[in-house]
């Protein structure tokens, strides 16, 4: 798997989240067909800090957890651009996980 072009269809799918939903790692790899590599879109990720089109405060763990926020400037920057979109967060983890949730392989293949 060529990482530039792995890196690119991460940000293809993160780019569609809609404001006040995310997803989650292992959600964007199964979507891409790459089931074992949620690190992976998390390195992807963390290479495109210096990219504003890329909205990667919606992207968390499989149980809503903000696991990124050190990645970000600032341990309360991720928190603050979820709670910008009005996700109430508590202890690190999204509140309301299950209804927030966008599921890239339901949503994407809907269009």
């Amino acid at each position: 798997m060529e990482k530039d072009g792995f890196f690119e269809r991460v940000y293809q799918v993160a780019r569609q989240i809609p404001c006040g939903r995310v997803t989650s790692y292992g959600a964007i790899a199964k979507y891409l067909g790459t089931p074992k590599s949620a690190r992976m879109v998390g390195w992807a990720l963390n290479a495109s800090r210096n990219d504003a089109s890329v909205p990667a405060h919606r992207i968390v763990n499989q149980k809503g957890i903000l696991s990124g926020k050190f990645h970000f400037k600032g341990t309360n920057l991720m928190k603050q651009l979820l709670e910008n979109e009005n996700i109430k967060i508590n202890n690190n983890q999204i509140v309301n996980f299950e209804n927030l949730f966008w599921d890239p392989i339901k949503e994407l293949f809907k269009q």
